[in-house]
């Protein structure tokens, strides 16, 4: 059986990890603050001292953090995954992060003998755990294929959309459509709520024709309660829409909705919502419309 190493082990690591346990394999994991991995030896996950340790332990390695600083801190930083992992070893960065700086980070491993995949995901925290992720993965196919048993633990789609690198750009092109489907859908609401209506049976009319989508299921509710529980960070969201509008600048795209989104989750980090679920841009067009927000 395959041994894999989890490092980081937050919202969405650590229930990747768990999936990947409950499927049988031997997995180690690593995170930066240990209390939020304890819960996972239950499972039988072996909790490791260093991201090194994991690598050591392990076959194939995902690391799972929020920024690309981060990852190239558990890759090459002091007691790192390069310094642990051993040649032939497969990393799969399933963060969304710069495609650059993917392929950079994939020719230092590739000086260790250590092959690179990169696997951002879709689906947010709800996917992760019921291990429904949509996964996107840039690399070399015959890495995937020593990486599909443990993948197919954690999503049920699984695309390989090219070389190094893509994994990445596929992702930033989700999070642009996810920035328009989230604006469009909020001023909706606020639309169908100025407007006097029903918005529930206006939810519900809409979900049977063009304009359904899985953020009018899931997250519509919030948007008309205003309340927004953590599913995908603000920040987050924010962070991945910079990746998105530098891949934008680099290629000579136009992303004026994408920009809009990013001011509007800026704005809410300042006023001190950036841990909210992303749907809480609906509190800025709630706010233009004269309610509360």
């Amino acid at each position: 059986m395959t041994s894999v190493g989890f490092v980081g082990l937050g919202t969405m690591g650590g229930a990747m990890a768990a999936n990947a346990a409950r499927a049988g394999f031997e997995v180690s994991a690593w995170n930066r603050t240990p209390g939020r991995a304890r819960e996972l030896e239950d499972l039988g996950v072996k909790l490791r001292e260093s991201p090194a340790a994991v690598a050591a332990a392990s076959d194939v390695v995902i690391t799972m953090v929020s920024d690309t600083p981060d990852v190239e801190a558990v890759l090459f930083g002091p007691d790192g995954v390069a310094e642990g992992a051993k040649p032939g070893t497969l990393v799969v960065d399933m963060s969304t992060i710069s495609p650059s700086a993917t392929r950079t980070f994939a020719e230092r491993l590739a000086a260790n003998g250590v092959s690179m995949l990169d696997g951002p995901v879709s689906g947010g925290s709800e996917g992760a755990k019921k291990g429904t992720l949509s996964i996107f993965i840039g690399g070399d196919a015959a890495d995937l294929e020593r990486a599909g048993t443990v993948l197919q633990s954690l999503g049920t789609t699984i695309t390989h959309v090219g070389p190094i690198g893509a994994g990445q750009a596929a992702k930033a092109v989700n999070q642009v459509i996810l920035a328009g489907t989230y604006l469009g859908v909020a001023e909706g609401i606020v639309l169908a709520i100025k407007a006097g209506l029903d918005v529930e049976q206006v939810v519900q009319a809409l979900s049977g024709g063009a304009a359904q989508s899985w953020v009018l299921t899931n997250r519509s509710g919030r948007m008309l309660a205003n309340d927004y529980p953590l599913g995908f960070k603000v920040a987050l969201h924010r962070k991945d829409l910079g990746i998105a509008l530098g891949l934008a600048r680099e290629n000579g795209a136009s992303l004026p909705v994408s920009a809009l989104c990013e001011a509007i989750e800026a704005g809410l980090i300042g006023q001190g919502h950036a841990d909210d679920d992303m749907s809480a841009v609906a509190r800025s067009i709630r706010a233009l419309s004269g309610l509360e927000s």
